[in-house]
């Protein structure tokens, strides 16, 4: 309703107070009814942290296609996995697209953590870059080496250096945000990098050789979307809305990849061909895969998920055991439509 449709109630010298009838009673209370429905209050917003990964950017082709129009869902970026962490815990969001390590840390001591979509497999998506003149990974023994300061990077380059019996311990761990990756690999200060995501993208560009990356461990590294148990209780349209225009989004970049691709690229710096070609190194499941695995039909992201924490544990990655039982919420895909 227009402000100057709204019933007004005017209060001054000249109005006459008469004894009031039980029929005025009546009408004033639903003139002050109708007044008060011609005010509705936003419905609370569902806050989604990201970082950029080619994994989670159909949530931004979503918004950028409309798919979240009229909703409560507002997408917030962040520079790493750490600062969604971070904001997780400080309840500065309800969500977050993040790797499934970074969401066992997060349920080891918040137990209101629910994945309720596989956003991706990595499948070359993750990798050590090295520079040309590093024949292989035990080529990196007392090398100096970039890792982002997160479980993630931890993981990686243990797993990495365990398949040539190395350990982090043989290396130098130069501790590196992404955001400062390719300039350090560039201006020689380090040897290797952790990396993904658009500075694998350019550094490969540059001439930088792969040492290892997650197509020699399959499966192990998965990227999901998790909501707080509250946000799925409070706001479970919105949740599912959520859900609705990732899949329908996913949808698009499937049958659309061009325009998909250049609504997508200006945000994470790098040009449409290469964001496409950055999807090289994904597996995104679609929407009946993601059913299967996360009702357990198909046991893989449950039998992964256990394993990531055993080696987690084992590592001193997790401060704790993880209960891994409640963490999958499949509610929201058996429903997802468009």
């Amino acid at each position: 309703m227009k402000p100057s449709q709204r019933p007004v109630l005017r209060l001054g010298s000249q109005l006459k107070l008469k004894p009031r009838s039980g029929a005025t009673i009546l009408i004033g209370a639903a003139l002050l009814l109708f007044a008060l429905s011609c005010v509705q209050e936003s419905p609370p917003l569902l806050r989604v942290g990201t970082n950029v990964w080619p994994g989670y950017e159909t949530l931004y082709l979503a918004r950028s296609l409309g798919y979240y129009d009229n909703t409560a869902i507002r997408l917030v970026d962040y520079p790493s996995g750490t600062e969604q962490v971070r904001a997780y815990r400080n309840g500065e969001i309800e969500a977050a697209g993040i790797s499934i390590d970074q969401a066992l840390v997060l349920a080891a001591t918040n137990p209101d953590v629910r994945i309720v979509t596989v956003m991706d497999f990595s499948a070359g998506g993750d990798a050590i870059l090295g520079k040309p003149n590093i024949k292989n990974m035990q080529d990196l023994k007392r090398r100096r080496v970039g890792v982002e300061s997160t479980a993630l990077g931890a993981f990686v380059i243990t797993r990495a250096l365990g398949k040539v019996g190395l350990s982090p311990k043989d290396v130098q761990i130069v501790p590196l945000q992404v955001s400062e990756h390719e300039r350090a690999f560039k201006e020689g200060k380090i040897d290797a990098v952790v990396t993904f995501g658009p500075p694998l993208t350019k550094l490969l560009a540059t001439g930088a050789k792969i040492l290892f990356d997650s197509k020699q461990i399959p499966g192990e590294i998965v990227d999901v979307l998790i909501v707080r148990a509250s946000a799925i209780q409070n706001q479970p349209n919105t949740v599912q809305a959520l859900i609705n225009g990732r899949f329908r989004a996913l949808e698009y970049l499937q049958n659309n990849p061009q325009d998909a691709a250049s609504r997508i690229a200006g945000r994470t710096g790098v040009t449409p061909e290469q964001f496409l070609q950055s999807l090289e190194g994904l597996s995104q499941p679609n929407l009946q895969e993601n059913q299967r695995l996360l009702n357990k039909t198909d046991p893989t992201l449950l039998n992964t998920i256990k394993l990531l924490a055993q080696v987690m544990l084992e590592n001193n990655l997790l401060p704790k055991a993880v209960d891994t039982t409640p963490l999958l919420d499949d509610r929201f895909v058996n429903q997802a439509k468009w």
